[in-house]
């Protein structure tokens, strides 16, 4: 029996796409072998990957403007290679600050030894909310925001539009669960592990006029060119990952894509929100216009009921509730492939906990 899996990532995949690999695991579609044996470069692994590209481009309505490609060394590693491609001697990196994440991304381009300025933080109100106003610096290189902050809980409800000036997104934990304005975006990133697919590969999706800005002077893993003009290709790339990416790709479009996803996860979060939003028992910690629909943190009245809470929540098969450890409490991550049931099962198990122990 599976259990109801709330982890930040590597998270829930869809029941439906483990048994699919299941079945092809040991022999891919009979080809006797499986995909982790494939060579990367035959021709079946090329339309596996291709495959995997054209349902990113489907499913994010991208036109010809936009490269995709799938990368190692999860999403911090894009935080030193963005301002290393894109900011140029005299230009500014801009960030909005909105938690660890965010905060991990503009440390690593001052480290590199760029000039990097802090358009907005919410750190004066210990990362509740998202800042509405950006101010950035003189000469941009570009505006990077994290849309989703899976410690923290809180989410960009809508596409900023900075016009000229790139705007660049850590969309790790919200990737694909919504329908965005990609036109908006300048490049968007994410780590497969939280909602698309296993951990082992990041999705960048790269628009062609930033291209042509990159660096050309940088250690060839570094430059986004190098795995752009060899379609990911350039060193063995993590084949298992993005397999598994191309399964649960199919799978939201056979959930009725981005629209139906959204209306799904919203239903899921409300389980829980609408607990929160009445009791004097359970406290959300994140202000009610920026919750984020992935990431839910909340408190109990007391650290030792956070326990209590857990310990129990744990012999029932709901696992991973603990809060990150940096801000400690309870966090309940609803990924797409969070199943309805799971949500429904937290929600009366929570109705219940509160009767018992208030």
């Amino acid at each position: 029996m599976r259990v109801h899996n709330f982890s930040a990532g590597p998270a829930v995949l869809p029941e439906e796409v483990l048994a699919e690999i299941q079945r092809d695991l040991v022999d891919y579609k009979g080809y006797g072998l499986s995909v982790m044996e494939m060579s990367h470069r035959s021709a079946v692994y090329q339309g596996i990957i291709d495959d995997t590209i054209a349902s990113v481009k489907e499913i994010l309505n991208l036109s010809d403007d936009y490269e995709v490609i799938f990368l190692q060394g999860g999403a911090s590693s894009q935080f030193y290679m963005i301002p290393l491609n894109f900011c140029a001697d005299g230009q500014v990196a801009n960030y909005v600050n909105t938690g660890t994440w965010a905060a991990k991304a503009l440390k690593e381009a001052k480290n590199i030894g760029k000039k990097m300025h802090i358009a907005a933080s919410s750190e004066d109100k210990d990362f509740t909310y998202i800042p509405k106003e950006n101010i950035l610096s003189e000469n941009p290189a570009y505006l990077h925001i994290t849309t989703n902050n899976t410690i923290r809980g809180t989410e960009y409800k809508t596409d900023l539009d900075l016009g000229e000036i790139p705007l660049i997104a850590d969309m790790s934990s919200n990737i694909m669960s919504k329908p965005i304005d990609v036109k908006k975006y300048a490049m968007i990133y994410a780590g497969a592990q939280k909602n698309i697919g296993p951990a082992g590969a990041v999705l960048a999706i790269i628009r062609k006029d930033m291209v042509a800005k990159i660096n050309p002077n940088l250690p060839t893993m570094m430059n986004y060119k190098t795995h752009i003009d060899k379609d990911s290709m350039f060193n063995t790339p993590p084949t298992f990952s993005i397999y598994v990416i191309g399964r649960v790709l199919n799978w939201i479009k056979q959930k009725g894509g981005l629209e139906a996803i959204e209306k799904m996860n919203i239903e899921k979060a409300n389980y829980l929100y609408n607990i929160l939003d009445s009791s004097n028992f359970y406290r959300g910690t994140v202000v009610p216009e920026d919750r984020s629909l992935m990431n839910i943190p909340f408190r109990l009245p007391t650290e030792d009921l956070e326990k209590k809470f857990i310990a129990e929540t744990a012999r029932k098969g709901m696992l991973n509730l603990k809060g990150h450890r940096s801000v400690g409490g309870c966090r309940a991550s609803f990924y797409n492939s969070l199943p309805m049931e799971s949500a429904q099962t937290l929600a009366e198990f929570m109705l219940e906990f509160e009767k018992k122990n208030s």
